[in-house]
């Protein structure tokens, strides 16, 4: 609680004041002067700034009417097969779901993302100026707060370069419009690079724990670090390395899955916060989660697709068995309800004024599929299916999701990986990334997969047209969105929209 109530001191009174005047390129100024350069005398103060890099992902620190948790929901879910469109679905998400994306759609609107990459760009700049007049301010502290943005710096980096491939890469702030510039993007793996090198500079020396499980689970930890370095390795197809990653996690013995019984949802994703919670945006009464708004409401816009519960999950209804991450946890079956963010348990809808369930970034699960994931690339396909299969007892997964894959066969224990990470982490926001990272191994391999999706999902009478689309690449990645293009001469759109 103590996390989150500094996370609103900061934020409300610090952060949406700058938002009107986050309006040129790239959205790089903070043009607050409590972020200027006189600011920075204190360690008090840079924790406060810390704080306040958590508080801008709860909320729109770029002023384009777009929180990132809502973001990341759209960017990781429309292109993919699990959410349906509803009453309250928009033309924009309705044109991403059917991939006939434009760059005028606002949803493509990067600057939340960069608003706050920029937060943490200037906490890195202008922390170590506090050493010189706060002599209790010792090294080690500064550099576990530096750790922690690079970290949360990197985690938005990882999100843009997976929806847009090449983007601009700004690694120091802007307070003011003579220090703004117009970049040029840089190459997916440039920024890739970058990742890995902010992430490996902030192992190290991040915190271990804050001393309070909330603050553990709300705030970057070296386990935060190592689950993202992981995530990392696997969209770059190194495999060892991944494991590698994933493995520090895992024998820290810091964390476990939650037994299934009734208490469950409520543990992991209601009240959030869980023995196999890594790192969540922290949602509260007094910063309620603006999914729910997506989900619950009369005009909500979507639901879940019909295949979540025929084809993903799976029904019993002879022997009343279920897997608990389906009916009553992702989805209310009865009708399609995307229940994880407006659940309170298996059963009741909470009330709008309770909508605070976190957003999951990265669970133990997660880990643990993401090791398999790993495991089968480098036809160690017994120990891949191990973990599978530990995910799946604690689930209670139903024999007619068990593909029975042979360990020899990497292709099979490969797509085993993936319906199950389907599975476990349904709408959190990962579904396309695993998808895309599927299709394109070993030069897009597994092109098929994506075009049955598409043909899936879209109208009958746009399958040939869609399909045509996806087999270009570059489509597979956003558009830049108009405005950066406007006043960014720099930046050339990627050329699937030109």
């Amino acid at each position: 609680m103590q996390l989150r109530r500094l996370i609103h001191i900061f934020f409300l009174g610090l952060l949406l004041p700058v938002y009107p005047s986050c309006t040129k390129k790239l959205d790089q100024k903070p043009s607050d002067g409590i972020l200027g350069e006189d600011y920075w005398k204190t360690k008090e103060q840079v924790r406060a700034a810390v704080i306040g890099c958590y508080g801008s992902l709860l909320d729109d620190p770029g002023g384009s009417s777009m929180s990132l948790s809502e973001l990341f929901f759209l960017w990781g879910e429309l292109r993919a097969d699990m959410i349906s469109p509803s009453l309250g679905t928009s033309a924009e998400e309705n044109d991403i779901m059917n991939v006939n994306t434009l760059p005028t759609n606002s949803i493509t609107n990067w600057r939340p993302v960069y608003s706050t990459i920029n937060y943490c760009n200037t906490v890195i700049a202008f922390a170590p100026k506090a050493m010189e007049t706060d002599k209790t301010f010792t090294q080690q502290t500064l550099d576990g707060y530096v750790a922690e943005v690079k970290a949360l710096r990197a985690m938005l980096y990882f999100y843009l370069v997976r929806s847009f491939g090449d983007v601009p890469l700004k690694l120091t702030p802007t307070s003011s419009d003579d220090e703004i510039v117009a970049l040029a993007k840089s190459s997916q793996q440039e920024v890739l690079a970058q990742i890995l090198s902010d992430l490996n500079d902030a192992e190290s020396k991040a915190a271990v724990t804050y001393g309070s499980q909330a603050s553990d689970k709300g705030r970057v930890t070296r386990y935060t670090i190592n689950a993202l370095q992981a995530d990392v390795y696997l969209w770059m197809d190194k495999y060892s390395e991944a494991v590698t990653a994933c493995d520090k996690v895992i024998n820290s013995r810091k964390f476990g899955m939650v037994a299934a019984g009734s208490a469950w949802f409520s543990t992991v994703f209601r009240t959030g916060n869980s023995n196999e919670s890594i790192f969540e945006f922290q949602f509260d009464a007094q910063k309620l989660n603006p999914l729910y708004g997506m989900f619950a409401l009369g005009n909500k816009e979507f639901v879940a697709a019909n295949r979540v519960m025929d084809a993903v999950y799976s029904t019993d209804n002879l022997s009343g068995l279920k897997d608990i991450r389906g009916d009553g946890a992702s989805v209310r079956a009865s009708d399609g309800l995307i229940w994880k963010y407006a659940g309170k348990n298996g059963t009741d809808l909470a009330a709008v004024s309770d909508a605070y369930t976190h957003w999951f970034v990265y669970r133990y699960p997660d880990v643990l599929l993401m090791k398999a994931e790993a495991l089968a690339q480098l036809n160690r396909g017994q120990e891949a299916l191990d973990i599978v299969y530990t995910v799946r007892t604690r689930a209670g997964a139903l024999a007619a999701t068990d593909n029975h894959p042979s360990p020899s066969n990497v292709e099979e224990v490969a797509r085993f990986v993936l319906d199950e990470q389907a599975r476990e982490s349904m709408f959190e926001g990962k579904r396309w990334y695993s998808v895309l990272r599927y299709v394109k191994r070993n030069n897009y391999a597994h092109i098929d997969y994506l075009l049955d999706m598409a043909a899936s999902i879209v109208p009958a009478n746009t399958v040939h047209t869609t399909q045509t689309k996806l087999l270009d690449h570059n489509s597979h990645y956003f558009p830049i969105y108009f405005y950066e293009l406007q006043t960014n001469k720099n930046l050339v759109q990627n050329p699937f929209y030109k």
